[in-house]
């Protein structure tokens, strides 16, 4: 079952980047207390993702922060390693939290899951944007087409806070 506006954000354990290597982010701790945008995508360096999709979030940084977001995090079916050089070649730097999901465990726990098998790519993340007030979901946006941003990039995320 997909999360809905209403349900509390399920308890997981997603990876970041730090500088000593893989850190372990509780999404308890990420989401308590706060207002976040956590998005989520196909895959680090694919063409949306890379060429828009990320990039709305750090264009757009500043606004959200105006409209009281505390932490803007992008999730994505990929590793630390990955997600930390991907932040790195996107220049996020402390605008965007780039989280792993390597197994999709999150991902299946959010019902958001996006079979691409058929395309060599295993399992991955569908392209969606939820909006969590102390760890209560308050928005769920997910594209219907994969290959766009209309409901799930910053701007149409702007407009609905």
């Amino acid at each position: 079952m997909t999360i809905s506006v209403g349900d509390k954000m399920p308890s997981g354990t997603l990876m970041t980047m730090g500088d000593s290597g893989p850190e372990a982010v509780s999404t308890d701790e990420m989401f308590a207390g706060k207002k976040v945008v956590l998005f989520g995508l196909p895959g680090a360096f694919t063409p949306t993702c890379s060429a828009q999709h990320v990039p709305s979030y750090v264009e757009n940084h500043t606004a959200l922060a105006a409209k009281g977001i505390d932490t803007v995090g992008c999730m994505s079916v990929n590793d630390a390693f990955v997600m930390g050089a991907w932040g790195k070649d996107q220049q996020v730097g402390n605008k965007v939290t780039m989280l792993a999901d390597g197994s999709a465990d999150y991902t299946k726990a959010l019902g958001l899951e996006l079979d691409l098998t058929a395309r060599g790519m295993g399992v991955r993340c569908q392209r969606f944007a939820i909006v969590i007030d102390d760890g209560t979901v308050s928005a769920v946006e997910v594209e219907e087409n994969p290959g766009g941003i209309e409901k799930s990039g910053a701007q149409a995320i702007l407009e609905i806070l």
